[in-house]
């Protein structure tokens, strides 16, 4: 599977791309990291790297790590910056020590992790008080209800109200949620961001 990512990674990079679809998650994701100025980041699921280059270059913080499993897409965020750390990890078994991190975001990546254990590793490599940021492709509806509702698959789009759970499930205070902010004619991508405080 990473393979194919590692084919996929000069699509990503395409201006138009890169405009319409990534960028206005990225601005959020930059918002929330303007406001909480933390000084230690990942960005995990961070394919090519432009959003881990960015948080480098327009907030300067101490330490910023692009962390992703497909070798291609690592390539392509290597040639793109020097000054972050591109580790190959899954977003469940991340590659820092308890409490080492002030924020996490991921863009674009979420349906793919198993979100429950993505949660919690995030929160164990959190400080108290860190902060992750998620923007995720969402359902607009809840698809999984009740107690015998299935362990998360790949490739699901959890809802709003299911991210939510699955943030408090892992001891995070939630401090925002809402639909990504979008051009008109890009507004069918139905993406929610969602952040939260290691409580």
């Amino acid at each position: 599977m990473t393979r194919i990512w590692g084919f996929a990674a000069p699509v990503y990079d395409l201006p138009f791309l890169q405009r319409w679809v990534y960028r206005p998650p990225h601005d959020e994701v930059i918002t929330q990291l303007r406001v909480h100025q933390p000084r230690r980041i990942a960005d995990i699921g961070c394919g090519t790297g432009i959003l881990a280059d960015r948080i480098e270059r327009e907030l300067h913080p101490d330490e910023v790590y692009g962390i992703d499993m497909s070798d291609g897409m690592l390539n392509a965020a290597r040639a793109r910056s020097p000054r972050v750390q591109w580790l190959r990890a899954p977003a469940e078994t991340l590659p820092f020590g308890d409490g080492t991190l002030d924020a996490i975001v991921t863009t674009s990546a979420f349906h793919f992790f198993d979100q429950a254990a993505a949660l919690r590793e995030f929160s164990r490599v959190l400080s108290p008080g860190g902060l992750v940021a998620v923007a995720a492709l969402s359902a607009r509806q809840p698809l999984l209800q009740g107690p015998s509702a299935p362990r998360w698959k790949p490739a699901h789009h959890a809802s709003a109200a299911e991210v939510r759970t699955l943030f408090e499930t892992a001891g995070f205070v939630i401090t925002a949620q809402h639909r990504v902010r979008r051009p008109p004619w890009t507004r069918p991508l139905s993406d929610v961001i969602t952040v939260g405080m290691k409580s």
